[in-house]
């Protein structure tokens, strides 16, 4: 229900797209609207932690408001706590749009894509579905990783697939017959297991591991074997050109 006060106009839920890491890659809407929003929110996953948004615009020198609001999202997949962490989050923001402020959700990457705003966005309306959102789109870590490895993703008529690695090997290697490009999120739990399937395939040599692009801490590894038994960062993602030929720049029949 909402209980905002209707004599103050609510304000807007804004979803600032930062990119993967690099403060060079917000764009310069994102940019406009963090200079000018009276508060952001970001998500943590430790209530102590400042959170992987945040410090992409800290090392873009830019200041804070006065209006903060760290937002726990707890790394878990158990759907109670989640549900129960999201609907704290959505009442947090809820209370300051109904202020009249203007919230700016700083997010990875893009907001679209894989990002934890959709949680948010969709409480949000829950609880109202009045509230103004304004989405902005950003630079996605497959596409800062391409770069960082200087090679494009797919050419001309070239299939693209882009999947968390926790879908499962038998799916996994479905993808590596069926798509020229797989690039592959969210690898580290399952690390070993994708480079055994390479191994098996034969396509570890056309794999490349890319962690936390665009950070200060950025790794590209293009012999992805030296990988095996590391604890990678969360942050991490393998693009695999499965078939290395010549584009077909033509009409497939």
């Amino acid at each position: 229900m909402n209980t905002a006060n209707h004599t103050t106009k609510q304000g807007r839920l804004i979803a600032a797209s930062l990119g993967p890491g690099d403060p060079g890659l917000i764009t310069r809407r994102a940019w406009d609207a963090l200079k000018s929003a009276p508060c952001w929110a970001w998500p943590i996953s430790r209530k102590e932690g400042g959170g992987y948004a945040r410090a992409i615009v800290e090392r873009a020198g830019l200041t804070p408001p006065s209006c903060t609001l760290p937002l726990d999202f707890p790394m878990t997949r158990d759907a109670v706590i989640l549900a129960r962490n999201w609907s704290i989050a959505a009442q947090k923001v809820l209370a300051t749009l109904n202020k009249g402020l203007d919230v700016v959700f700083l997010i990875e990457g893009d907001a679209s894509f894989f990002a934890t705003f959709g949680h948010l966005q969709r409480t949000i309306l829950a609880m109202d579905p009045q509230v103004m959102v304004e989405i902005i789109p950003g630079v996605s870590s497959p596409l800062a990783g391409a770069a960082l490895h200087q090679k494009g993703l797919c050419e001309g008529d070239q299939t693209l697939a882009i999947v968390p690695a926790t879908v499962g090997m038998a799916r996994i290697d479905t993808l590596l017959t069926d798509f020229e490009t797989v690039v592959l999120l969210k690898i580290r739990p399952v690390l070993d297991k994708v480079l055994s399937l390479l191994e098996t395939r034969q396509l570890s040599h056309k794999a490349v591991f890319v962690e936390r692009a665009g950070s200060p801490d950025e790794r590209l590894i293009t012999d992805v074997n030296l990988l095996r038994g590391e604890d990678v960062n969360y942050l991490s993602l393998m693009i695999i050109h499965c078939n290395d030929g010549e584009a077909n720049l033509g009409n497939r029949e």
